[in-house]
């Protein structure tokens, strides 16, 4: 059997899975015109809730839709898809992955069984294949048993640049991004209300995780600040936030983080006294701060021979 034939027959399985959870137990906000968004929780990766812990969702135009991340879990991505056929009988032409993590990308299989294109930054095919074997043992309940070569859906349409793609009466703007966040951060624009699905390239509440290049991340931040964003949804956090007052608090702690970062190189401090020092003081004004040590330590590796 084919590897697109078992994903059909996995994606038909799935859809027909008993007691799922009704869709409107699901909350989905409609942020503007035809754009639905899902809160994720505010969770940590070790927490049972944790394929429902990103802001996900889809967009609809009249004569498809795009999903925007199906979420940590083909649970997850199931109740996404539950939620769109309640509100929509057009097909789902787009699966729009924003970046490599499990959260944002797991739930993938759920919406198989419509045969979208898979869409995804021209990096993450690669970034999928270094992950695959953590996710696959990591994220077992998650994943729920699927088959391995139908469990990972890798995007078979990829982005470098801009590409544009029409669904009907609303043309949607996709960019991947240089590093930031991480090494394929693809971000979506709909220029029918002017809003901008950033993703992980903005967290509210929960401190940023960088996985990435802080310098490349900052760059984005400043280059994009004066874009006439009517809204941000981000990747974690509200479902919308105000542009670009909403990021303000990220740039702060990013900054604060390259300028500590430099001066401990500047100091000669080593990198596990960084590490320690930055465990030891988590920032204020932040949920869940664990991932700031090991921001010390990826941005110290930046920065160190710069």
């Amino acid at each position: 059997m084919s590897i697109r034939c078992r994903l059909r027959h996995v994606a038909i399985l799935l859809s027909l899975v008993p007691g799922a959870v009704p869709a409107d137990d699901f909350a989905m906000t409609e942020v503007a015109p035809g754009i639905f968004v899902h809160e994720g929780r505010e969770v940590g990766i070790q927490d049972p809730a944790r394929g429902d812990s990103a802001n996900i969702g889809f967009i609809v135009g009249t004569k498809c839709a795009a999903v925007i991340d199906p979420g940590g879990s083909i649970a997850t991505g199931r109740r996404l898809r539950d939620a769109l056929r309640a509100r929509t009988t057009l097909p789902v032409c787009y699966v729009i992955d924003t970046h490599v993590h499990f959260d944002h990308l797991l739930g993938n299989a759920a919406f198989s069984v419509d045969r979208p294109s898979f869409v995804g930054h021209a990096e993450l095919p690669a970034a999928l294949a270094g992950s695959r074997d953590y996710f696959l043992e990591e994220f077992a309940k998650e994943l729920e048993g699927v088959p391995t070569d139908a469990a990972i859906v890798v995007p078979e349409r990829t982005v470098q640049g801009e590409q544009r793609l029409d669904l009907g009466e609303r043309e949607i703007v996709l960019v991947a991004n240089p590093t930031a966040h991480t090494n394929c951060d693809l971000t979506v624009y709909d220029a029918k209300t002017q809003t901008l699905w950033a993703s992980d390239l903005v967290f509210s509440g929960r401190l940023p995780v960088l996985d990435g290049s802080l310098r490349g991340w900052l760059r984005w931040m400043d280059e994009n600040e004066a874009r006439p964003y009517q809204r941000v949804v981000p990747g974690h956090g509200p479902a919308t936030l105000p542009w670009p007052a909403g990021a303000r608090p990220q740039h702060d702690y990013l900054a604060k983080l390259l300028g500590d970062t430099q001066a401990a190189v500047k100091a000669g401090t080593f990198l596990e006294d960084a590490v320690q020092a930055a465990a030891a003081a988590p920032p204020p004004g932040w949920r869940l701060t664990e991932p700031h040590a090991r921001n010390t330590s990826r941005a110290y590796r930046e920065l160190e021979w710069q």
